[in-house]
């Protein structure tokens, strides 16, 4: 499905979507536990392969009417095999998490995904899964998927790279809990996106699972047992998803633009308010109604370290093209192992719409100052964040832009274009 956004001022009132982070790890505790409830969670192609997941390892997965709960019966800890390949699609989040947990059943899981999962470095988890004694290989022995894993690890210590996925962090630390020894990580790099290793830990403590930080890394003892207070973990709102939505408003909402559901928690995507803030955006966050005001702004270039916020890169790079002065986003070599490579992405669909943009391995520099953003078709390279941070750049391009395969905003927001006609934009599917 391709989308054409015409230039367009908004205005209103926008319910940020729950966070996909939150849900998918959510979820996939209720599945480590006897059971729980998750309520406000992101229904999407991304987080229903995470369910896939759990019925595959013997657990099963209910949906409300209208998807405001799943209710999930557990595993309790003890994954069974799986009797058919695991298909996680296109997300990388649901293949790192639940190769983890694949390692603890003592057969043999298989693991696949789309073209593009198909594509991303698994090697450094599988690596891991065999310092722990466990079965974990890639079929093609590159390090990519399909994964072949088991083995029943029973816990015990690891070394692992930090700066290719925090995704492996997680996994391993979520699988551990529930492990006979418990695993401790010792990280051979710097820690890069280290805000999801404390959404990772917050979602754990909540399902009443301690995991800590140590000098060099990580640990998790095992034993434990995951059961959130009450038997109900409630999702908070997605800061990824409500970037587009805050920077559409500080590009067209010449009235105001408000957003709900902005409340603080320790997802690294909220620095998208700082980042506004320091651009110049006219914006308010009352963080204890959870709601952020933004108005048009003419904003001015900075300079934004993506280090550990890697899913904010293509919205940064949007709000450059539309800005004053020069932006440069550094510390981005990491977010070319995504759903797309989103610098290539970004860089080329930004100066086919007109802007000047300069592509450096480890950065993107946007010349604001030097850009008129026209409309033209671009390649949304079946990739949501790309989509959704180019049809923001629509609102404010002369004339019409067409976004290709904006049917894939499923993956996280997928009512993102329903929600964008809903503020006034000219949206032609």
């Amino acid at each position: 499905m391709d989308i054409t956004i015409a230039e367009s001022t908004v205005a209103g009132t926008a319910q940020a979507p729950p966070s996909k982070s939150y849900t998918h790890r959510a979820v996939l505790a209720a599945g480590y536990a006897d059971g729980a409830v998750v309520r406000d969670p992101l229904v999407s192609a991304d987080t229903r392969a995470t369910m896939r997941a759990v019925e595959a390892y013997g657990g099963s997965v209910s949906l409300s009417e209208g998807g405001s709960t799943v209710e999930v019966t557990g595993f309790d800890g003890r994954p069974e095999t799986p009797a058919d390949v695991i298909d996680c699609a296109n997300s990388g989040t649901t293949m790192r998490l639940v190769t983890a947990t694949a390692a603890l059943q003592d057969k043999l899981a298989v693991l696949t995904g789309d073209d593009s999962l198909r594509s991303r470095p698994q090697g450094p988890l599988l690596d891991a899964i065999g310092q722990l004694d466990g079965d974990a290989e890639s079929t093609r022995r590159n390090g990519q998927a399909p994964l072949v894993v088991g083995g029943g690890v029973d816990g015990g210590a690891v070394e692992i790279p930090g700066d290719v996925s925090s995704q492996y962090i997680t996994a391993l630390l979520m699988a551990g809990a529930v492990s006979p020894d418990g695993i401790d990580i010792d990280l051979t790099t710097d820690l890069k996106s280290s805000p999801y290793v404390d959404i990772t830990l917050e979602v754990l403590a909540d399902f009443g699972v301690d995991a800590e930080r140590t000098d060099g890394g990580f640990t998790v003892a095992g034993g434990q047992s995951y059961a959130p207070t009450g038997g109900e973990y409630s999702v908070p709102g997605d800061f990824s998803s409500m970037s587009y939505l805050l920077a559409a408003g500080a590009l067209a909402a010449e009235d105001g633009l408000r957003v709900t559901s902005a409340f603080p928690s320790a997802q690294g995507d909220a620095a998208i308010v700082d980042i506004l803030d320091r651009m110049g955006a006219d914006l308010d966050w009352d963080e204890d109604s959870g709601e952020i005001t933004v108005s048009k702004s003419a904003l001015t270039g900075i300079e934004v370290g993506v280090e550990d916020t890697p899913d904010l890169l293509p919205t940064i790079a949007t709000l450059g093209a539309a800005a004053d002065g020069v932006t440069r986003i550094t510390d981005a070599e990491h977010v070319r192992y995504k759903e797309t490579d989103r610098v290539s992405a970004m860089a080329e669909a930004l100066t086919k719409m007109g802007a000047e943009v300069e592509e450096k391995r480890d950065e993107l520099i946007v010349s604001g100052e030097d850009s008129d953003l026209v409309g033209t078709t671009v390649a949304g390279r079946a990739d949501h964040r790309i989509i959704m941070s180019l049809a923001v750049a629509g609102l404010v391009a002369e004339g019409e832009t067409t976004v290709t395969g904006a049917e894939h905003v499923d993956v996280s927001f997928p009512d993102f274009f329903d929600v964008l006609e809903s503020l006034g934009a000219a949206v032609q599917r």
